[in-house]
């Protein structure tokens, strides 16, 4: 249960002054949550300081000012397009306040003529006299003071001004709670952190350039306060699964010995040395949970298949879960022959069986006669039972849900857990998301994978590079044709994609030229992923949904129209398609001119290197965690305070206090674990305090 401290946070912003439902609506598209807490982590990017208050005389052009002016005369425009001006002065000079589609009754009424105001804006200059347009604040002599200070300034949305959302942040401020210190004192006094609630007002009032800094002391104690958050709740996750008990799972090496022994290739150092690193958890008492990361061919598969190999010698079975029917089958064609030669039978269920041959393959797996089973979402369902799960393996388990990956481990005693992903992840955002794993890094590519020819050209390049695609298909190559979605428009995307299609099937031959997007059901996809792979398919236009997974040694082209717009990550994974076979293969990176300073940072990026770790941590400096690899999708932790271009260090020192933590006081129960407990309602990490005993 949430401690009821924090409900005034938790509470709907409809509760704050000023705020209906139509505004409440525009909040939550600007905040992404329509709580309390959501303004109070909405921070400023910038800030307007209307300190400077000059005498007329002396106001610099181009400056916010706030001056004390006497009105001397209204000039309305001539006609509807003619601005509205007010004349005003001080003691040393004259100023024109001008106005566009101006209410004359409510402009008199604000500067009633031979009155004072406080007038704050930009002063400019036009035909020789000083000028302000629209000022932002007009008041009474009086509130001068209330006016002459520093504003912040937010992100805002279409419909809301920053007006509205400065007093709704100032209302949301005052709802939040002094709360218990949670911090290490001796932490906090050597950083020179403020307390919580001083460190939110801080945040949100800067007074100068540097206070909107990442390193400035009120953020780091936010982002610190968030990043604890993270790995507190992660580590007790962890702290959770240690406690259920694993088995120790050990063999005699002769089912692995043949497989090496078939493989066309040897064993890279560091699939040794991962495959060293499972070895060991397997052999623990407790269970496994281990990260497998490799780049696009740098063979997680046959790591993964030793694995499974020792799960069988030892007696037991081992099945490999794909996130579509497509990898799946890839999968099972990588591992059946190395399991034929290492004397086994190994099974496909993927979605496709039904009836009695599903029934049977059912029966071989209930009953031990199958050791081993690759499959899809069909792995979790109700009536797949297994004699004696020891090792399930996930792949790509960011497009599986943790739930999925439970009922899975539900199917088998003390199960063990190997995860693989192809997703370069920067070890920044390895500690925020797997934190909860132990990680092994595949960093070599096996022999004979050929390097990639990466080229960046302007699009009106294009009929160059169609004729280069009709070369590459007359040798024999086929070819992968990306375009790019765009989350604003899918309708006007579909149509692009379908015009390319259109445009090359006319150019090469309909029968040669397939397509595969987002909209088409999984098996409309699979066939025309098929095709492309064995049949007649020899280019094939796509959306980025062939980024993860297929094997198809013959291409070895690659175009990708307005490259940027895409991700260095997804960049990378797509060009990982390609330079699979013996033939020397081409990557054309398409842009749209101009091109902005950051995606020629990025283009610069994938065309200077292959290494996938290295452009992940290129992307993560150039985009922020944030946009990473579309963080949404892969279920990485999104933060709100912390920016983990700026703040890995501190996401270290967070990873390494949680670990004292929880050695000190494992339930929490503590006075500063009771506070703890507080932190992790406040940025709802619930999930962590559910795994504790006692509440």
């Amino acid at each position: 249960m949430r401690p009821d401290v924090l409900n005034p946070l938790f509470a709907e912003i409809t509760a704050l002054p000023g705020i209906g439902p139509r505004f409440a609506k525009l909040f939550q598209t600007l905040l992404g949550g329509g709580k309390v807490a959501d303004l109070c982590w909405h921070l400023p990017y910038g800030l307007i300081d209307r300190r400077y208050a000059p005498a007329l005389s002396q106001a610099e052009p181009g400056r916010v000012a706030t001056v004390t002016l006497r009105v001397l005369s209204h000039l309305p425009g001539r006609g509807p397009r003619q601005p509205y001006r007010v004349l005003c002065a001080d003691d040393s000079g004259e100023i024109e306040l001008t106005f566009f589609h101006a209410h004359e009754a409510y402009l008199k009424k604000q500067l009633p003529e031979g009155e004072t105001r406080v007038v704050s804006g930009k002063i400019e200059t036009f035909g020789g006299r000083l000028q302000m347009t629209h000022p932002d604040h007009i008041v009474p002599a009086s509130q001068a003071e209330s006016v002459k200070t520093v504003e912040p300034v937010y992100r805002l949305t279409s419909g809301l001004t920053l007006k509205t959302v400065n007093k709704a942040i100032v209302g949301a401020l005052k709802k939040a709670p002094e709360l218990p210190e949670w911090l290490d004192t001796s932490h906090r006094a050597r950083n020179a952190w403020p307390a919580w609630r001083d460190a939110l007002q801080a945040a949100h009032h800067p007074q100068s350039q540097g206070d909107l800094q990442p390193d400035a002391p009120a953020r780091q104690r936010l982002a610190y306060d968030e990043l604890l958050a993270n790995q507190l709740a992660l580590s007790l996750v962890r702290q959770n699964q240690r406690r259920i008990r694993g088995r120790s799972i050990a063999g005699d090496g002769r089912l692995i010995e043949k497989a090496i022994a078939a493989l066309p290739f040897t064993l890279t150092a560091s699939q040794r040395q991962a495959w060293s690193e499972i070895e060991q958890d397997m052999s623990a008492e407790t269970r496994m949970m281990r990260l497998l990361q490799g780049d696009v061919g740098s063979g997680k598969t046959v790591v993964a298949l030793l694995a499974m190999l020792r799960a069988i010698e030892s007696g037991a079975q081992a099945a490999l879960m794909a996130p579509t029917e497509i990898l799946a089958r890839q999968h099972f064609q990588t591992i059946q022959p190395l399991a034929e030669a290492a004397g086994l039978d190994c099974l496909l269920l993927t979605g496709r069986d039904k009836g009695k041959a599903r029934v049977a393959l059912l029966a071989r797996l209930e009953n031990g006669d199958a050791p081993l089973v690759i499959g899809t979402h069909a792995l979790f369902q109700e009536d797949v039972a297994f004699k004696d799960l020891a090792l399930a393996v996930v792949d790509e388990q960011h497009r599986f849900g943790v739930h999925q990956r439970m009922t899975l481990a539900a199917k088998g005693r003390g199960v063990d857990f190997l995860v693989m992903t192809a997703t370069p992840i920067p070890r920044t955002l390895l500690l925020t998301s797997y934190g909860d794993m132990d990680v092994s890094r595949l960093t070599e590519k096996p022999a004979g994978r050929q390097p990639v020819d990466t080229r960046v050209l302007p699009l009106d390049r294009q009929p160059d590079v169609i004729e280069g695609v009709g070369r590459a298909l007359k040798d024999g190559a086929k070819v992968y044709w990306v375009c790019p979605l765009v989350a604003e428009s899918e309708v006007s995307d579909l149509a692009a994609v379908e015009d390319r299609h259109r445009q090359l099937a006319a150019r090469f031959g309909e029968e040669a030229v397939g397509l595969v997007h987002g909209r088409l059901k999984g098996a409309e996809k699979d066939a025309v992923m098929e095709a492309f792979r064995t049949g007649p398919v020899k280019v094939l236009v796509a959306t980025t949904v062939i980024e993860v997974g297929v094997d198809v040694p013959e291409a070895s082209v690659m175009v990708i129209e307005h490259a940027e717009r895409f991700g260095l990550a997804q960049l990378h994974q797509l060009r990982g398609r390609i330079g699979r076979g013996s033939a020397k293969s081409s990557c054309l990176l398409l842009y749209q001119t101009p091109l902005g300073e950051t995606a020629r940072e990025r283009l610069k990026a994938i065309r200077e290197s292959e290494d996938g770790f290295k452009i992940a941590e290129e992307d993560l400096r150039l985009r922020g965690a944030g946009e990473l690899l579309g963080t949404r999708q892969s279920g990485l932790p999104e933060f709100r305070l912390a920016d983990l271009a700026f703040h890995a260090e501190l996401l270290a020192v967070a990873r390494d206090d949680a670990r004292l933590i929880l050695e000190r006081d494992p339930e929490l129960t503590g006075e500063r674990g009771q506070s703890l407990r507080i932190l992790l309602y406040l940025f709802e990490r619930d999930e962590g305090v559910r795994y504790l005993r006692s509440g």
